[in-house]
């Protein structure tokens, strides 16, 4: 509401860090890291090869573990419903665990879970994004504004060729109806099954100049204000196909599976221009 905005960079100065691996430590360790791609170069084939996700350097959120209840026990499990809630199975649900009374909170007194959303009506997968709606003042008077970030950059000030938009809702559409087979793809869906919204991720600019080379990539929906690029307006356009990845299970055997959707663009469209290039 004060109309102020920042950014901060991953570094030690700033006190990031790692966590020190120490599986019989009694308390947490970290060391100052700053946080950076560590290669130059990436692809298809750089995958990390035991997770859902094909992606290598890339930028991730989360979503998914909120939903609203009504009434919480002392276990914290869900004994009433809240608005949205559609499963109506108390308690059989894993998004009816990890909830806490609106009293637990000073600021904001909303009583909710936090458990894994895994039949998408939760508030975010709703149209409550910026973006999600068409007319700029409404949206931005019921809206927040969007996570914006540069791409990256190796040694500095080298750009990356190619971009690609992947999501691994086939890897917990296990709640929907029908579920999502992951071996042979079937009730795989995109966007999942129970949602009103799926976020995308677009590209645009701030201020008025063209040329400034700060052209920002935003999550959200498709009517964010100085959005240049949309990549066909939807999580179907935008997320692809359907992606089938194998994972080694021994030394001498693999099992594959449908965890992604993914589409990756011939190029770069958001290429960030640092001053002086």
């Amino acid at each position: 509401t004060t109309g102020e905005s920042g950014s901060m960079t991953a570094s030690p100065k700033n006190r990031f860090a790692q966590i020190v691996y120490d599986p019989a430590a009694t308390t947490c360790q970290s060391r100052p890291y700053a946080f950076h791609p560590m290669y130059s170069t990436s692809g298809e084939h750089t995958r990390v090869p035991w997770a859902a996700h094909s992606y290598n350097i890339a930028f991730s959120d989360e979503i998914g573990h909120f939903e609203y209840c009504d009434q919480v026990d002392a276990t914290g499990v869900c004994i009433k419903d809240g608005v949205g809630d559609t499963d109506k199975t108390l308690a059989g649900d894993e998004d009816d665990f990890g909830c806490f009374p609106g009293t637990a909170s000073t600021l904001y007194p909303i009583t909710g879970c936090l458990g894994g959303d895994n039949d998408f009506d939760g508030p975010e997968y709703g149209l409550n994004w910026p973006g999600t709606l068409k007319k700029p003042v409404k949206d931005r008077r019921l809206h927040g504004t969007p996570i914006r970030f540069t791409t990256p950059l190796f040694n500095g000030f080298r750009q990356f060729e190619r971009v690609a938009f992947e999501t691994d809702l086939p890897r917990i559409e296990f709640d929907t109806k029908p579920p999502c087979n992951r071996t042979t793809g079937v009730g795989c869906v995109n966007p999942p099954a129970g949602s009103t919204f799926y976020p995308i991720f677009t590209a645009g600019r701030l201020g008025d100049d063209e040329d400034d080379g700060l052209c920002y990539w935003q999550l959200g929906g498709a009517h964010i204000p100085g959005t240049t690029h949309t990549f066909g307006g939807t999580s179907t356009a935008e997320y692809g196909p359907l992606l089938k990845l194998t994972y080694a299970v021994t030394a001498t055997t693999t099992v594959s599976r449908f965890n992604d959707f993914r589409n990756i663009l011939p190029h770069n469209p958001c290429r960030f221009l640092p001053e002086g290039d």
